[in-house]
């Protein structure tokens, strides 16, 4: 997409994408707590019956589901999250700035439908 400045008419336009960046901490903070609380509960069940393979055993399996569940939720998360954040910047907030003149301004709505 080529935008131009609506004040100054200039071609140097840079994009904040603030909404992006946002949602994406928002939902990998929220993704992994989600999956280390789901991963946790899940360890404590299976470390309740992993004790007939032994302690070390159920132990190691508890915090590596834990862990791995976390990380998974985080990267889940985070990708809702960039796409939510996307959609606000390019309909509600003002994404783009002029590099030249400095003024913040959204999406040109004649741009649209073509």
């Amino acid at each position: 997409m080529n935008e131009k400045c609506p004040n100054c008419l200039s071609v140097r336009v840079g994009k904040n994408n603030y909404g992006k960046k946002t949602a994406g901490v928002v939902g990998a903070s929220a993704g992994t707590y989600g999956g280390y609380a789901a991963a946790t509960a899940g360890a404590q069940a299976g470390a309740a019956l992993g004790i007939l393979a032994g302690p070390v055993g159920a132990t190691v399996g508890g915090i590596g589901g834990a862990v791995i569940g976390a990380l998974l939720g985080g990267a889940t998360g985070a990708s809702a999250g960039v796409i939510l954040g996307d959609v606000l910047d390019e309909r509600v907030l003002d994404n783009y700035h002029c590099l030249d003149c400095g003024y913040s301004f959204g999406e040109d709505p004649n741009s649209q439908g073509g």
